[in-house]
């Protein structure tokens, strides 16, 4: 998160195995234009996943007041609302998953904007609790994290302007890909302006995309050639 706005990016790789590989899209959009965007990022047991976005689109499409998203007065009523929905599902099928050794493990990163309030990022744990990104802590990521972190902490400040943010979040990712199989194109990416409440940008990139594989070359190219001029070290 910037003061320009909000990247928000995911990987569509799920797997129960070496050899067993599945592209599931992880990013979910709730907009109303000119009156809220709100984006859901998934981590985790993917039925888990899939069954709280339904459950947030039903409730959505039933128009309650108490748990529809588009009702919700804030990001952090937003987010509660989420943080329920996972609860709900978690207390309907944690003892059948627990009979069979499986934990209810489903995460969210959910930012956007409700109109009359400032962009807001959370990241909401499987528990159902969550916390908000703020000044020390510009972004956030789950899943697997490790490989695209260092990028991420070097660069990303709330001052860095969309486009360096945006090649930033993608490196991050070519970096996982470069030493996880876990993650996986196609990557899916959203760019949300401050204030504008709707999401412009939006894209997909899939294997061979020539952009991605510009950005991949050149900063391996980068890389490298910083590496050949760091100072020698003198024994």
């Amino acid at each position: 998160m910037s003061n320009e706005g909000l990247i928000l990016a995911s990987d569509s790789r799920t797997n129960a195995g070496v050899d067993n590989f599945a592209k599931f899209c992880k990013m979910t959009v709730f907009e109303r234009r000119g009156d809220r965007v709100l984006i859901l990022l998934s981590s985790g047991n993917l039925a888990g996943t899939q069954a709280v976005v339904s459950v947030l689109r039903q409730r959505c499409a039933e128009g309650d007041a108490v748990t529809n998203l588009f009702g919700a007065r804030t990001m952090f009523d937003a987010v509660r609302l989420v943080a329920d929905a996972m609860r709900d599902i978690e207390k309907r099928d944690a003892s059948h998953l627990q009979q069979n050794s499986i934990r209810f493990d489903a995460s969210f990163i959910v930012g956007g904007q409700v109109r009359g309030e400032p962009m807001r990022l959370f990241r909401i744990y499987a528990e159902g609790n969550f916390i908000e990104a703020g000044i020390d802590t510009p972004f956030f990521q789950t899943g697997e994290t490790k490989y695209g972190k260092p990028i991420l902490d070097r660069v990303l400040t709330q001052e860095t302007p969309l486009a360096d943010a945006t090649k930033c979040v993608l490196v991050s990712f070519d970096s996982t890909m470069r030493s996880n199989l876990s993650v996986g194109m196609p990557i899916d990416l959203i760019c949300y302006e401050r204030d504008s409440l709707e999401v412009r940008w939006r894209r997909r990139f899939d294997e061979g995309d020539p952009y991605f594989t510009s950005l991949s070359d050149e900063w391996g190219d980068g890389v490298r050639k910083v590496f050949r001029h760091l100072p020698e070290l003198r024994w």
